[in-house]
């Protein structure tokens, strides 16, 4: 019941999003954000308990930070971009809100990914596409609010200036090392398909809100129609999944 209320808040607090601007809507990404974090890491502590929990914030919460100072420094493996101060503090010019986010959503893809196959390869493969389809929404939202920019914006998907290719490639790499570090630390980790529940409902209200936000609140449709298809990947088969059981 916890996870389901910690759920709603989360909701709740991403329904706020168009509804404000400036620094209240700066600072709601932050509050969102732990939402998600801590969501991820409670549920990850409940069913598969606290070294699980740990594990999972080690890998993807120390790994993302790491990834991100290297991206920032060295503009690999994302491409040559900065953060500006909207964010909160920084460490190495990362925000440290911005590693936590890593965590919220790698946890319910890599939840949803065992609902969807056993084999462990194809495990990893479908996470990582689930995590990293995410930032085809993720991106040009932020972008467009001035939270991070790009300095090189070139090649970039039609219809999404501002954000070169690179960066989406970047994340699929990042999000294969991330989730075959989680297998390795985790074991086989089946899915359990009752205790699982919320982050099905995390994953699939991301991809849907997503869609709306993008295509209806925030003007940014062509961002709506990349993110619909690259997280669908994961995001339809799941819901269908789900449906006929």
């Amino acid at each position: 019941m916890k996870l389901w209320i910690g759920l709603a808040a989360l909701v709740l607090a991403e329904i706020g999003y168009p509804l404000t601007e400036g620094r209240a809507r700066a600072a709601l990404v932050v509050v969102t954000v732990c939402l998600g974090f801590l969501l991820s890491i409670a549920h990850a502590a409940a069913t598969r308990g606290p070294r699980a929990a740990g594990l999972l914030a080690l890998v993807t919460a120390g790994g993302g930070f790491a990834v991100e100072a290297a991206g920032r420094a060295t503009g690999y493996p994302f491409g040559d971009y900065d953060y500006t101060g909207a964010l909160g503090p920084r460490l190495l010019g990362v925000p440290l809100v911005i590693p936590l986010a890593w965590t919220w959503m790698a946890w319910p893809a890599w939840v949803a990914a065992a609902r969807l196959t056993s084999r462990p390869v194809a495990r990893i493969a479908v996470a990582a596409v689930g995590l990293a389809a995410w930032d085809l929404f993720l991106d040009p939202q932020m972008v467009s609010q001035g939270y991070w920019l790009w300095r090189t914006t070139t090649p970039a998907l039609p219809g999404v200036d501002g954000i070169p290719l690179t960066n989406y490639l970047g994340w699929l790499a990042v999000a294969l090392a991330l989730m075959a570090l989680l297998r390795l630390a985790l074991g086989d980790d089946p899915a359990r398909p009752g205790a699982d529940a919320p982050m099905y409902a995390m994953y699939l209200w991301t991809y849907t809100s997503s869609i709306l936000a993008h295509g209806i609140f925030l003007g940014l449709p062509a961002s709506a129609a990349w993110g619909a298809a690259g997280m669908g990947l994961v995001a339809i088969p799941l819901a269908v999944r789900l449906w006929r059981r």
